[in-house]
């Protein structure tokens, strides 16, 4: 959520960074800043009546001392009626503090400066591209063929026990699922992220703090009798690590990994691009998030890209970085990178990972503060990253290291998994 103070006074800022979104209630801008005025107004005039109240309280005091019932108790008919005038204000300002909260939780957050124009994905920047595409055989499958070909992943009994987007990952795909997050997961520790294991299910709150609600609650499931919702990553829990805390200049930075299932509804996601491990309503990933003083953010945000960049070279895939442009920007984010690999038996990009700095926009939230050199409270500033989301690249495994009678695992894997290859059973 954008600070009111920001908004107030970089109202054509906020408005230039609004356009670069391609965001369309502009009018919400002029409504906060009315709305804002008729607040200070009213906690103006609130504090006036409560500090009357307070002078005549000590002259009754002061009356009653002195004798003087009969002028005490005219004065408090008067306190009486500040009273209920107080009363009044109270309600008021509390009315218009929420409808304030409403506006600026519908506001998205402001795009740095270096989020390229554009409108849809079409639009994103490429800024890195490493790895070669293998030429494969003219018989070279998708990863949906190939799963039921090596007998692997099953999405029929998904759909049987579940429904669509629920896979089945058996034998060796298990277990070459299993190895990908053990390998993330030390891959991250590694690099000095702690590792955390988390619920799968958050409160309300916890999604109104990273911004998933009010936003996304039609991709959330939600557990009505619990009022409860399953996490669409790990973001969700461990950055709420850190809701109404402050934090001292020296706990910085703060570097946290975790490994979840995932779940999101995709609603109105069809066709071709969602065949296989394309899009799922369940899957694996995992999370990086840093917490950062506001002056190191942007440098964290090159140290996460790296750090990805690095996983990837080891798994020896084609892959490429996009910077977002502002009408492909999350709504939270104020500057995004994707790292897409490719599929060479689709012949396409699968995005596998974002890596995001949302400045203060979820600390505002959150109330993640911390307290600087001046022993002034201030906001932090948060960033996550898939580190990386299973699906797609197990998709280009599957796909990059075919051979006309096998899977070839990485070897950065074998470790983990056991076995070098996948063959047809016997």
């Amino acid at each position: 959520m954008l600070q009111l103070t920001f908004v107030r006074e970089n109202k054509e800022k906020v408005l230039s960074g609004l356009k670069k979104r391609n965001f369309k209630d502009l009018h919400i801008i002029d409504e906060v800043v009315e709305l804002d005025e008729k607040r200070r107004a009213t906690q103006a005039e609130l504090d006036s009546v409560l500090a009357e109240s307070n002078v005549i309280s000590k002259e009754i005091g002061e009356l009653f001392k002195s004798g003087k019932a009969s002028e005490a108790n005219a004065l408090k008919e008067k306190t009486a009626e500040l009273k209920s005038k107080s009363k009044n204000l109270s309600d008021l300002l509390a009315e218009i503090s929420e409808n304030l909260n409403g506006l600026l939780y519908r506001i998205p957050n402001i795009p740095n400066d270096l989020v390229p124009f554009g409108t849809s994905e079409t639009d994103n920047e490429v800024v890195f591209e490493a790895g070669e595409v293998p030429n494969l055989s003219e018989n070279a499958l998708p990863h949906w063929e190939l799963a039921k070909k090596y007998d692997i992943i099953d999405f029929e009994l998904g759909v049987k026990i579940t429904g669509a987007g629920f896979p089945v990952y058996k034998g060796k795909g298990a277990k070459l699922q299993r190895a990908l997050i053990t390998y993330f997961l030390d891959k991250n520790t590694e690099a000095g992220y702690q590792e955390f294991q988390v619920p799968h299910v958050v409160n309300e709150a916890s999604g109104f703090g990273t911004g998933q609600l009010p936003d996304k609650e039609g991709q959330m499931y939600h557990v009505g009798l619990d009022d409860l919702y399953l996490i669409p990553t790990a973001e969700v829990p461990v950055t709420n690590f850190f809701r109404d805390t402050l934090l001292s200049e020296s706990d910085f930075p703060i570097c946290c990994t975790a490994y979840t299932p995932c779940f999101r509804r995709e609603a109105g996601s069809y066709g071709a691009h969602v065949r296989g491990l394309n899009r799922l309503h369940q899957f694996d990933k995992v999370e990086i998030v840093r917490v950062e003083h506001p002056d190191n953010s942007y440098k964290a945000l090159d140290t996460m890209v790296e750090h990805v960049k690095s996983i990837l070279n080891e798994l020896k895939l084609p892959y490429r970085i996009l910077r977002l442009c502002g009408g492909d920007l999350g709504f939270t984010s104020a500057l995004t990178y994707d790292f897409e690999v490719y599929s060479t038996a689709q012949q396409k990009w699968l995005e596998i990972s974002s890596v995001s700095n949302f400045e203060t926009y979820q600390a505002n939230r959150l109330k993640l503060r911390y307290k600087d050199a001046d022993g002034k409270n201030k906001l932090a500033h948060t960033l996550n990253g898939s580190s990386l989301a299973l699906p797609r690249v197990l998709a280009g495994i599957l796909e990059n290291y075919q051979t006309e009678d096998a899977i070839v695992i990485p070897e950065v894997l074998r470790k983990y998994t056991g076995f070098d290859k996948i063959e047809l059973k016997k």
